[in-house]
């Protein structure tokens, strides 16, 4: 059981890290260092941050309106292979240690990251190149989708990177699109975490609830902010969560 301090401390830490995942970036930048800074062991850190994930989903439905509109069949196509892949994620994590794969987590976000920022030329490489995606969209949204189940750091701007290149340019509505495959990909794990009884509740709740309120502003900061600015910033802070986790793979 956590204090009031660190429920405090929770609360505006999911606040900070709803603002960044739903603007682009890397949600678990903040949320999960301070789960682990109240005392958390690593696996009921990584548990208690995939539940309070779901916080961002409605919160950014709400504020992505015009990004949504007219993508409804869009998502009811994808969103059902994102929750599958979550789930499938969830029950390897609790079937298996996650000690091994915290080990590659950092070099995933890293990839990820540097992916997201290289985005442009790619894009014009896979139009030059005549290649229209068919089988690297379900493939890369299913391995991802089980990622994000299993530990999900940096799962959100791997996501962002894979829709700019195969669906849509421009930013805000992939963002948009972003946002609800990752909160179906984190919907069901969280429920078969909460059924195992393996969530850390006092700790998920403040932090879902800060990731709710920062996630209704997210999208707004990323129809705003200059778009080379905002992936610069995105990429800067997934490469420093790849350090964070590399130097502290078990922290």
């Amino acid at each position: 059981m956590i204090t009031v301090g660190d429920a405090a401390v929770l609360l505006g830490a999911g606040a900070v890290a709803g603002l960044i995942g739903s603007a682009g970036g890397i949600t678990s930048l903040v949320s999960y260092p301070a789960l682990l800074a109240i005392g958390l062991p690593a696996l009921s850190a990584d548990v208690a941050n995939i539940v309070a994930l779901v916080g961002c989903w409605p919160g950014s439905a709400l504020a992505s309106g015009p990004e949504l509109e007219g993508k409804r069949s869009w998502l009811w196509r994808w969103a059902p292979l994102a929750a599958g892949g979550g789930a499938a994620g969830a029950v390897l994590l609790l079937a298996t240690s996650a000690d091994a794969f915290a080990r590659i987590v950092p070099f995933l976000v890293a990839g990820g990251s540097l992916i997201f920022l290289l985005e442009p030329r790619l894009a014009r490489r896979r139009r030059r190149n005549g290649c229209d995606g068919t089988l690297a969209l379900p493939a890369g949204l299913l391995t991802l989708s089980v990622y994000n189940g299993y530990f999900g750091a940096g799962s959100g701007v791997m996501i962002l990177t894979m829709l700019l290149v195969h669906v849509d340019r421009h930013l805000p509505s992939a963002n948009a699109l972003k946002n609800m495959l990752l909160g179906a990909a984190s919907l069901v794990p969280a429920t078969i975490f909460a059924i195992s009884g393996s969530v850390e509740w006092s700790a998920a709740a403040p932090l879902g609830v800060g990731m709710f309120a920062g996630s209704s502003l997210g999208p707004l900061a990323a129809r705003r902010l200059p778009i080379k600015i905002l992936r610069l910033l995105i990429a800067m802070l997934g490469i420093s969560l790849a350090i964070q986790l590399w130097l502290h793979p078990n922290a």
